[in-house]
């Protein structure tokens, strides 16, 4: 169960990093930002193609550019990924999460990643 988790993180780690070179070298294209990440051609796809569905990033003739979605994602990713370091703070220390369960307490985030369902 933990690898699953840690294998989904690392996933989304690529796609952000992608996302970020998208929108520092818009347009830019599949061997560019191969070359720029050292990733291989096949991941590069993969995660533009995820991007893409999530309307992170649009397809252009001269390579990926990047929509006002993705910089509300990369503007609130920190906070996000604040609260899910809370969450895990929670489950090591053994608290109860009852209240965020009902939703009292704590915002939901806005912008989530479910790679295995094929979303960003």
């Amino acid at each position: 169960m933990i690898e699953r988790v840690r294998d989904e993180i690392e996933l989304m780690q690529r796609h952000v990093q992608v996302l970020r070179a998208v929108v520092s070298n818009q347009p830019i294209g599949i061997m560019k930002l191969s070359e720029l990440l050292d990733l291989p051609f096949h991941r590069i796809r993969y995660s533009l193609r995820i991007l893409e569905q999530m309307g992170y990033i649009q397809a252009s003739p001269a390579g990926a550019v990047a929509t006002p979605l993705s910089r509300e994602l990369l503007e609130n990713l920190d906070g996000e990924i604040d609260q899910m370091i809370a969450l895990l703070l929670r489950m090591k220390q053994g608290g109860d999460d009852s209240a965020q369960e009902n939703g009292e307490g704590t915002q939901k985030p806005s912008a989530t990643f479910n790679t295995a369902g094929g979303n960003l």
